[in-house]
This record gives C-alpha cells, structure tokens and sequence, in this order.
C-alpha cells in the first residue's frame, strides 16, 4: 500500500482525508508537497528512478527533513537532494521566499522605525499567516544576535580560502550609495567547503580588507596553504600584509577576461583565448611557462601591450601547479565565489535599495549561513589524497 501512494499521491491524500476528515490537511499537505518535489526532482534529473541513460544531468542522494509554516500548520517535508546540490524544488520556493520577506520586512522596520502593526500587516501580507506583537518587536534583536554569532565562531584549519566581493546599493544619510560585502570561503583538510565570514564595508580598500582579514585570523583561520582570487587591488595588498607568506592564485578565468583590453584586433580575440586556455591546461608548470614564454613573443609585433601585459601577469595564474592534479581544476579559478555571488544576488535582487548596512549585512549573512550549512551535508569538494 506504501507503494501505491508513492506513485498515487493524490488517492494516498483522499484516502487520509476520508478517514480522518479535516484534522489531516496538515498531513495531507505534507504529502503532496512531498510528492511534487520528487516529481520535479525526477524531472530535472531527466531520468526515470534507476534509469540508465546517456540524458541524466546527476544523481538522487536522498533526503533532507525541513519544517515549513502554512495556514494549517508546520508541514513536515523530505527535501529530495542531488548528489552535486544544484537543485532545490520550486513547490517550496514561495515558502523560502516568505521566510526571506518576513526578515527583511522586520529589518525594515528595525531600521525605518516602522510601527509594529505596519510590519504585522506586512508580514501577514507577504507570508500568510499572523505575527505576534511580541514576535515582531523580538525579532531583530534575536536576528542580530544569532547571525553575529555565526559571524564571530570559531575557526581552523583551512588549507584553501577564496575571496571575493560584491556590491548593493544602500541608502546612507539619505543619499544611495553602493556598499561592498567582503566574503571569504574555506576547504578544509576533508576536502568539505565552509563560509567563513562576510564584513559590509564601504568599499574593496586595503583598509576595508586587512580588518576583515586580520578578524579572520583572530577567530582562528590558520593552515591557509593558497588563496584564490580576483585582482583586487585593495585585496592583494591586504593579503600581503595578513598573509605574507601564503600562495597567491590569481583567478585564471578572470585573468583571460583581463586579456581582452590589450587585444588590438577583434579578429585577434579567439586565438589569444585559445593560446591562454592552452598554458592555463597544460599537464605541468614547465609547460605551462614553455607555452607563456612563446605566447610572449608570439604577440610582441602584432599586440606589443599584449606580450607585455602576459609577461607580467599570467605567472600569477600558475601558481595552482604546486598542487595535486585532482585538485587544480577546483582552486585554479574563484568559481566557487562565483556561484556564491550569483546565489546572493538572486535572494537580494528584489531589495533595490537597502535602508542602512545593517540591513544587507543581516540579509546577506543569513544567505551565508544556508548556503554553508548545505555544504556541510554536501559531498566533498575536493578528494581527500
């Protein structure tokens, strides 16, 4: 009978439904939403269950428990996973979203001095269901205090550390400004990704990096063997004096994007790309320096910025060589930051303007927390040698 209403969900619930009546709509619920999220699970895997076929995109590796708030109550859901974490089932989206909205409206409020009915009002709009006089005046304050946690644990090891930093508009003594969040993500030595920290400052300055840097160390952060990243100015000057004798890797798909200014002619464009791909893929750090040094004088006449700027830079992207085969493809670029990024900006997106720092800093932290607590159920990030 199991069976049956796995594959029958909608006779499984009328069934609940006939002998329990409508104390079961919470269980109901449960079920169906249960039900549509392996559908679409099956569906972005493009793969019936134990189907063998050359159109699979990945693997089902179980389930996650979430509670999820509705008008009838806390639905007990399985979060259907993937084996690679790239999927997470729209029918609970709007549930996330709600959750998102219900914090951001009370640091709205927290920042714009809101009444407490206006933001009851707003909550009730925008998640369905009522907020407490009390729930909504404690909120923040309960917010602050478990993100600034987070913020402030402890730390180790980290033989790996990528940086990046990205930028919202927040609006300061009534003029819109743009603000950077500063973020730095760990592997440790199980090959299992971290987030480290995030710092709201008001730009990539050297100031603005070493302080975030130096609170990184305090907490802990030692074992730091590369650090992969952008060419933040700011950045590379500040992992100098927190990090002086570390390995640097510079980004490589950002150092091929860096090529493209020093190329004269846009017929030009592909070859240097190919040339830049062919060093950034070659089987050992001689080759790679064999193909650079030819490179270089490939362009000296036809592109002389060009050979000039390789010369200079590109040594800075082979620094990954030093380092086990298995693990280059993973610590030659800031990819990593990169999907991080893109995760940010699609949760932060429907705030146009921010009302202080604090809001975005609370928002984006709570972002951080998710994304690092996934990771810890996630396969590893790099082999363990």
């Amino acid at each position: 009978m199991a069976q049956q209403h796995q594959h029958n969900p909608i006779d499984a619930v009328l069934e609940l439904l006939n002998q329990q009546g409508s104390d079961s709509l919470r269980d109901a619920l449960s079920l169906l939403f249960n039900a549509a999220m392996l559908l679409e699970r099956q569906r972005f895997l493009n793969a019936e269950p134990y189907e063998r076929t050359t159109e699979r995109r990945d693997y089902a590796n179980g389930f996650k428990p979430k509670q999820l708030r509705s008008r009838v109550g806390e639905l007990d859901l399985r979060v259907p996973q993937v084996r690679h974490g790239e999927f997470y089932p729209s029918a609970i989206e709007r549930g996330t979203r709600s959750e998102r909205a219900l914090k951001l409206a009370v640091a709205e409020m927290y920042v714009q001095g809101l009444s407490t009915r206006k933001v009851k009002a707003i909550t009730e709009q925008l998640c369905g269901f009522a907020v407490t006089s009390m729930e909504v005046s404690r909120a923040p304050a309960d917010l602050d205090a478990v993100f600034q946690q987070w913020r402030e644990r402890p730390l180790g090891a980290m033989p790996f550390v990528q940086m990046d930093a990205r930028y919202e508009k927040v609006r300061e003594g009534g003029v819109v400004i743009d603000q950077a969040a500063l973020t730095a993500l760990g592997i440790d030595g199980a090959g299992k990704r971290h987030v480290l920290g995030v710092s709201v400052e008001r730009s990539e300055a050297e100031v603005h990096w070493r302080g975030f840097l130096q609170h990184l160390v305090k907490r802990g952060l030692s074992g730091v063997k590369l650090i992969t990243s952008d060419d933040h100015a700011g950045l590379r000057a500040a992992r100098v004096a927190v990090f002086a004798s570390v390995n640097w890797q510079r980004c490589q798909f950002h150092l091929q994007q860096n090529a493209s200014p020093y190329v004269v002619r846009a017929e030009q464009r592909k070859e240097v790309a190919r040339d830049l791909r062919a060093i950034f893929n070659a089987p050992s750090r001689e080759e790679a320096e064999r193909l650079l040094t030819a490179m270089t004088k490939k362009y000296e006449t036809s592109a002389p910025r060009l050979s000039a700027w390789l010369e200079v830079n590109v040594a800075e992207g082979l620094i990954v060589f030093a380092f086990p085969k298995d693990y280059q493809r993973r610590l030659r670029t800031s990819n990593l930051s990169e999907r991080v990024n893109r995760e940010l900006k699609r949760r932060t997106r429907v705030v146009s303007v921010f009302p202080n720092s604090a809001s975005l800093e609370r928002l984006t932290t709570a972002v951080l927390i998710e994304i690092d607590e996934d990771w810890q159920s996630a396969p590893r990030y790099l082999p363990v040698t």
